[in-house]
């Protein structure tokens, strides 16, 4: 019997797939396991352009949307697509450069492997069945529980809920088991994570300089800040109010905004060694 080749990605484990897509098929996989995270569900999958139309929730409603997979984004333009005819580009990386993406303007880029290492998204293994499942939905008495937090914070949390909300009835909020979550809708632009007796505020920035917002230096797309009373939310919403316009603005432009993604900096370094690099090469030959 003859060997069979097998050729595989990089090792990821992630719900259920051992080793990262190599092809499109991995990613329409990989894509249903991530469809609660990224707030949708598939109608129809079809072999006609484009592959799926899903819905999104929005907040205030179901939205349909057209989506084509893709291996790497650039595969789209390389396949002759009709941009006007889809919403989402599905892949696995995006690779496609600046003046690329003008041609697609309006169509946003969605890429798996942002997520794959990203805090906000929770991981299941694979384990063996007889293994306690564990508790996939979370409430806010969870939280408060959890953290063991006092009367002032679950006041604060409260009132800081409320006032996001008033930003856009579209924004909504999730629950995973150590974090709460807030969603422009299309992608999460707060990150809440409660303290004995403070409220962690981590928001979008862009790189941005937001007032009271104190910008990660090893995650240069998102800033944190500390709620300790009412005060503190009175001087953070309006930093939380241009969070979401940036969050929506990225996501016009097809920005990756993961808590991992490049900033322009590192592309620029990223860009900068691969000519070093070139010229090196030059000087070999």
């Amino acid at each position: 019997m003859a060997k069979e080749n097998s050729i595989v990605g990089s090792l990821i484990n992630f719900r259920g797939l051992v080793y990262s897509p190599i092809n499109e098929q991995g990613v329409v996989f990989l894509f249903g396991r991530l469809l609660e995270d990224l707030n949708m569900y598939i109608e129809e999958v079809r072999i006609k352009y484009p592959d799926c139309i899903a819905r999104r929730y929005t907040g205030t409603g179901w939205k349909k949307v057209y989506v084509e997979f893709e291996y790497q984004s650039a595969n789209f333009i390389q396949h002759g697509h009709d941009p006007k005819e889809c919403d989402i580009i599905v892949c696995w990386e995006d690779n496609l450069n600046s003046e690329e993406k003008k041609q697609l303007e309006g169509i946003e880029i969605i890429e798996l492997k942002s997520f794959i290492n990203d805090p906000a998204i929770k991981n299941r293994e694979i384990k063996a069945p007889e293994r306690e499942i564990e508790k996939s939905e979370y409430d806010i008495t969870h939280h408060f529980v959890r953290s063991n937090v006092n009367e002032n914070v679950k006041q604060l949390y409260n009132k800081l809920h409320e006032e996001i909300l008033k930003i856009n009835p579209e924004i909504f909020r999730k629950f995973s088991r150590t974090a709460i979550t807030y969603y422009s809708p299309e992608k999460m632009f707060i990150f809440i994570r409660l303290q004995k007796t403070s409220v962690k505020v981590d928001i979008y920035t862009n790189q941005q300089n937001l007032e009271n917002v104190r910008n990660y230096t090893n995650h240069e797309n998102w800033g944190t800040s500390t709620i300790f009373n009412e005060k503190d939310i009175e001087n953070l919403i309006p930093s939380i109010r241009k969070s979401y316009e940036i969050m929506k603005q990225a996501v016009k432009d097809n920005i990756n905004t993961g808590w991992f993604a490049l900033t322009p900096r590192e592309h620029l370094e990223e860009e900068n060694e691969g000519d070093e690099t070139s010229e090196e090469i030059e000087e070999v030959k």
